[in-house]
């Protein structure tokens, strides 16, 4: 084929899957299939994912946790269930406010990403410059990628956070935690964008990274006249510091801090500032400067010298860093090389011991690991480790003093307090690590005062919290652990900035209640949200006593409906929706979200709703690789949703994120995949095409009809509990491999060679490719639509009945013998691929029937022993050689452990009569596989042709295969 005719047959298929996903899209909308009122009749379920955030278009990434959510949703509705599945987008917060910036600043390689990547209109750049205009320009896009990727959402209920009444419903939120004690002012630190002059969350910077804070010991060492104030997150190292680390390339300065002289690098004098610290700078220098001098340990009153190291930070904390290279790695290796270089005599200093340490446990982990240099990544991970088993099981040495035998736990809080009483040190927090906002400043730590919190760290409100997640059902379960170690450790956290979009503190207009605080009950919202959509309530007269009855069912509905302007019925009427719908049943995020949002979720539910209405379960799920990388903008590798959805089709996108990885695990996109994915539904549509030509077929059953029937019972089964499990990966296969592979099974076996020359046993199939077209259809809902209607199903796949196994089709004979024709195949394969030539006649030797009995009492023992069944034997009448008998009785335990017990104890029961009746039944069967005559004997038949001896090599479940071949030219 001429690649010109190539090109337009792929864009012919294009078209043809567009133009079917536009048709059933079509119908779902006219249909309103999937707008979800009350009730009584069904069982509800309602599930909602985190709303977006609309400063971009998705892109293939996003599309994993949608998807599952969306294919819950379809199964759950095809079970019965009244399923509501809302939708509402996040503007709060400044990442629109600060991309809008970015772009109105001229930023080119923004302008890049949205034309080339995006594919945003070069004349539609300028409007986006306002915050809102981009924010509705991305929420348009956004909601047109879901609509394409085919997720069935109720879109009555589509919101936006900057709505009034999502406002109003979000400032009674606050009163009420306010109400309760949960929300205080203070001063405390917080993540902070100097740029933005804004408290920072894990939505407000780049690659949504949470800015976690940490606590810093600032030890003084003296020197001079001025102050050497080293940062440790390990005070009780500090009596085994053998050199102080400065970076030798980088800017220090000589400052006075809170009357004062330290030492400290110039960008950390910056970042100081913002933690309430007078800094005046006196002088900069390099570091290089003050290498070689030396400074006093408080502890002991040793001088230690000042060494270079490259992997100082001079911005990070002070920029100055104690050496502790016995129980640091980094230090341990910066200090290899020094003495390397010029001889020096510095030598580690331990003072922590644990079960299994060295002498020197840095040097022993950096061997482990084979680090070779200071800049080694390994490092990182080195470093954790060291420091978790010195934490968890270290304990102090006799070189440390008073402290000599004293838990490392036990023994950092007690001399940091001694240390800071004294006057030689204090504290400081720092980010643990980098944090950039979305407008590309560099985030520090400010103290803030007179600042907004939610009190997270309200011990009476943990245990409340603790108590929800023992009663939920956490997806995957061993995530729970992760859950309750987060509640563990939140502490207060800002919950208001005076910029941005959002929602004003009720009691202080000044401030916006920030995105990590506004988004934890909105799935409450939803049910309102319909309301005020249809114009039914005015959402600017929406109150507190509104919220109040149809939330909580306090106050009279007539006095509400009065308040607002309404009918009392029509008050009740959403306050019976919201009963009906809530709690919650299942809530969809990544795994990013468990330390923020998800947490966030559960503690503000258990704040404000009774524990009825506490959620039910939540579902996590990993990433999205592109190829085995991360996707970044750097990279270059970010697919937007829709240009997928027209490359690929919105079904093998769809299959494509959930299908290569666990729920927990980092799932691959690969285009190649993709691809691969959307041919083979298009041969699965073909199939459906050709199955549903096909006349009525012959009424006769056989075997291998009532295997495949079975088999289609047991994956019903197997495919509903994977759905239940959020085992979507293992739903995927099942439906779209293993179901290929037992349908191809069925042609083989009944000697068609493609699916056209089926049609005498069309009853057959129809029955499988109807259920398995509802079974795709949670999947694959454009596909399953179509291939519906090609088969002439009722009404919609969507709203079709999920299927149940009929267990009474599950025919366990007919399962075991072609599992046993299948086996004995790959048998004669393995034989005939050590072949020199072409079978000419294959001959199969059936177990002698002594061997069976063997086998019989050999599996029915718990412990098989050969003197005990040759007894037996005899009882039975058995007579032959002892030894011949005893040698195959130890050959079979010897073989126990390899052996599938349960299918070769279950084969046994149908005797030898029964495997070798098959062989003759299937005889025709394995003439055409083979190509070749097949004869069928028993090992101990009379007229038995053996030329070789082959027979004695039978045994039940494993016929003996001999093989003559065709005599060469």
């Amino acid at each position: 084929m001429s690649l010109r005719l190539l090109s337009m047959l792929v864009t012919f298929i294009a078209s043809s899957r567009r133009s079917i996903e536009d048709k059933w899209r079509r119908i779902w909308e006219e249909e309103r299939v999937y707008e979800a009122d009350l009730d009584p009749s069904k069982p509800k379920f309602y599930l909602t994912v985190a709303y977006p955030y609309p400063n971009s278009p998705q892109h293939v990434g996003h599309g994993r946790t949608y998807t599952i959510t969306d294919i819950y949703a379809r199964y759950k509705r095809m079970r019965g269930f009244q399923v509501l599945f809302p939708m509402g987008f996040h503007y709060t917060g400044t990442p629109i406010l600060a991309m809008a910036k970015r772009l109105a600043s001229g930023d080119e390689e923004l302008k890049e990403l949205f034309t080339k990547t995006y594919k945003v209109p070069e004349d539609v750049l300028k409007d986006l410059e306002d915050p809102l205009k981009m924010a509705r320009f991305f929420h348009e896009e956004i909601k047109s990628g879901m609509k394409e990727m085919g997720y069935s959402i109720d879109w009555r209920r589509e919101f936006t956070t900057i709505d009034p009444g999502y406002s109003k419903f979000i400032q009674w939120q606050f009163r009420k935690l306010k109400e309760k004690g949960y929300i205080k002012i203070g001063t405390h630190p917080v993540g902070w964008c100097p740029s933005c002059g804004n408290p920072v969350g894990q939505h407000d910077t780049k690659g949504d990274v949470e800015p976690e804070i940490v606590e810093f010991v600032v030890i003084k060492f003296k020197m001079d006249d001025s102050f050497i104030p080293t940062a440790t997150l390990r005070p009780e190292t500090i009596f085994g510091v053998t050199n102080i680390w400065v970076n030798p390339k980088a800017d220090y300065v000589k400052a006075v801090v809170d009357g004062e002289k330290w030492i400290i690098g110039l960008k950390a004098s910056e970042r100081l500032k913002h933690q309430n610290l007078k800094v005046e700078v006196l002088e900069v220098f390099k570091g290089q400067d003050i290498v070689g001098r030396s400074a006093v340990n408080p502890v002991n009153g040793k001088s230690v010298p000042i060494l270079e190291a490259d992997f100082v930070d001079s911005g990070h904390a002070t920029g100055v860093v104690m050496s502790v290279p016995s129980h640091a790695p980094y230090d341990y290796m910066a200090l290899k090389e020094i003495k390397e270089k010029t001889g020096c005599s510095i030598e580690p200093v331990t003072i922590i011991s644990f079960e299994g340490a060295g002498e020197v446990p840095a040097a022993d982990i950096c061997r482990d690991m084979s680090i070779k240099s200071q800049t080694d990544p390994k490092l990182e991970d080195a470093t954790r480790e060291l420091y978790r088993r010195e934490l968890t099981s270290g304990f102090m040495l006799s070189n440390t003093g008073k402290y000599s035998g004293m838990r490392v736990s036990e023994a950092r809080e007690l001399i940091k307090r001694e240390l800071i009483e004294k006057g030689d040190a204090r504290v400081i927090y720092e980010l643990l690590d980098k944090v950039y906002c979305r407008c590309g400043e560099e985030c520090v730590v400010r103290i803030l005062e007179n600042q907004w919190f939610i009190d997270y760290g309200n011990p009476e409100w943990k245990k409340k919290v603790y108590e929800c997640l023992d009663s939920m059902r956490i997806i995957p379960e061993e995530l729970k652990v992760e859950f309750k170690n987060v509640v563990d450790w939140l502490k207060e956290r800002a919950c208001a900035r005076q910029r941005g979009l959002g929602t004003k503190l009720p009691w202080d207009e000044s401030w916006i209640i920030e995105s990590l605080s506004d988004s934890t009950i909105y799935m409450a919202y939803y049910i309102v949200a319909k309301y005020v959509n249809m114009g039914l309530i005015d959402p600017n007269r929406l109150n507190d006593c509104f919220f109040d009855y149809v939330f909580l069912g306090l106050g009279d509905p007539r006095d509400v409906a009065s308040s607002i302007g309404v009918k009392t019925e029509l008050i009740e009427e959403i306050r019976r929706e919201f009963t009906y719908y809530y709690p919650l049943d299942s809530r969809h995020s990544g795994r990013d979200l468990i330390p923020n949002h998800l947490t966030f979720f559960i503690f503000n539910h258990v704040a404000i709703f009774p524990r009825e209405l506490w959620p039910k379960q939540i579902v996590v799920n990993g990433s999205v690789l592109m190829e085995g990388r991360k996707m970044s903008k750097s990279l270059g590798n970010i697919i937007p949703l829709r240009e997928a959805v027209r490359e690929y089709g919105a079904d093998a996108l769809r299959i494509t994120v959930v299908s290569t990885a666990g729920l927990l695990q980092d799932a691959n996109f690969s285009p190649s995949l993709a691809k691969s994915v959307a041919d083979s539904l298009e041969a699965l549509c073909r199939e459906y095409r050709i199955v549903a030509a096909m006349p009525i077929g012959d009424s006769k059953v056989d075997r291998v009809d009532r295997w495949l029937m079975g088999r289609l019972q047991k994956t019903i089964g197997e495919v509903t509990g994977a759905f239940e499990k959020l085992d979507v990966r293992k739903a995927v296969q099942l439906v779209l491999y293993q179901m290929d592979s037992d349908l191809n099974w069925f042609l083989r076996r009944k000697g068609c060679l493609s699916l056209e020359e089926a049609s005498r046993y069309s009853n057959t199939l129809k029955k499988f490719m109807e259920v398995r077209a509802k079974l795709l259809a949670p999947i694959a809902p454009y596909t399953a639509e179509e291939v519906w209607s090609i088969i002439g199903g009722r009404g919609l796949i969507c709203k079709a009945e999920w299927p149940l196994p009929d267990l009474s089709l599950v025919d366990d004979e007919a399962e075991k013998s072609e599992e046993f024709v299948k086996e004995l195949i790959e048998d004669t394969n393995r034989v005939l691929r050590v072949l020199p030539g072409r079978p000419l006649k294959i001959i199969y030797y059936v177990a002698a029937g002594w061997k069976w009995e063997v086998y019989r009492e050999v599996l029915n023992m718990e412990k098989p022993d050969v003197k005990t069944i040759l007894v037996k034997l005899e009882e039975i009448g058995v007579k032959l050689d002892r030894a011949t008998i005893a040698k195959f009785i130890r050959s079979t335990i010897d073989m126990l452990p390899k052996m599938d017990r349960d299918f070769v104890k279950s084969w046994v029961e149908f005797k030898q009569s029964h495997e070798f009746n098959l062989l003759e039944e299937v005889k025709g069967f394995l003439e055409r596989e083979f190509k070749c005559e097949v004869l069928i004997y028993c090992e101990d038949s009379p007229e038995i042709y053996d030329p070789r001896g082959r027979a004695v090599l039978a045994r039940p479940c494993k016929p003996a295969i001999y093989v003559e071949l065709e005599e060469k030219d």
